[in-house]
């Protein structure tokens, strides 16, 4: 009964059950290939969905040893701040709107209309 005491444990930090008839969850190794050659092995639960790439922990990106490379997403195009504004006005609009405010900037600098 000594040896099972609590006297002197951290509360929390461990445990006092032993792992004598416990059966880990079947895993799987799953080997990924960096462009480099570099090789990274994964550990993953055996029913786990395996991913097509892996980042490595020096930011390499690893492909499938037994798999193809995942088809490359096709870059978006860049939209500038003119593209979104002419989504939501015409240039007559814009040209309109900018006349008026030049009308009233010069107004408030005392300048003729």
């Amino acid at each position: 009964m000594s040896d099972r005491s609590l006297r002197g444990m951290r509360l929390g930090a461990q445990s006092m059950e032993t792992e004598s008839g416990v059966e880990p969850a079947p895993r799987q190794n799953v080997d990924y290939v960096c462009e480099d050659g570099e090789k990274i092995t994964v550990t993953f639960a055996e029913d786990a969905d395996i991913p097509a790439t892996w980042s490595s922990a020096a930011g390499k990106v690893g492909v499938l040893a037994e798999g193809e490379a995942p088809a490359a997403e096709p870059d978006k195009p860049v939209r500038t701040h003119w593209d979104m504004l002419l989504e939501r006005r015409s240039e007559e609009e814009l040209e309109e709107i900018l006349n008026d405010r030049l009308k009233i900037l010069r107004s408030k600098r005392g300048e003729k209309v």
